[in-house]
């Protein structure tokens, strides 16, 4: 089991910047690929993008790429959203979730495939 903290979250205006991290410990993360998903309210949950374990492989959500980048560095064991050009329909709780399976070949959108999940972190975006 590994467990997660998200952090970075915040007020900010469209067109505005943000950046999450998510801290992992408890188990080898640079063995795990990790995504980062979003829900809005009254909404499901949402995939926004994955980086496998080496950081060779990155997947987007299409509504966020080429605005979002994942990034992670192994040494301290944290993974990065660099979220640009952010839009109000962006607005959302932020989760970063570790996958289930160890160096996962393909990607995965799934969220059944991660099983350790942070806190959620409050990204507001206004008009």
């Amino acid at each position: 089991q590994v467990q997660l903290v998200e952090s970075g979250g915040g007020l900010v205006q469209a067109g505005g910047s943000l950046r999450l991290s998510c801290a992992a410990s408890g188990r080898t993360f640079s063995s795990y690929t990790m995504g980062w998903f979003r829900q809005a309210p009254g909404k499901e949950r949402d995939f926004v993008a994955a980086i496998n374990w080496s950081g060779g492989r990155i997947d987007y959500a299409d509504s966020v790429k080429g605005r979002f980048t994942i990034s992670r560095d192994n040494a301290k064991n944290t993974v990065y959203l660099q979220m640009n050009s952010l839009k109000p329909e962006d607005t959302a709780v932020y989760y970063c979730a570790a996958d289930r399976a160890k160096m996962r070949i393909r990607l995965t959108r799934d969220g059944t495939d991660f099983g350790s999940w942070g806190q959620g972190t409050q990204v507001t975006v206004s008009a």
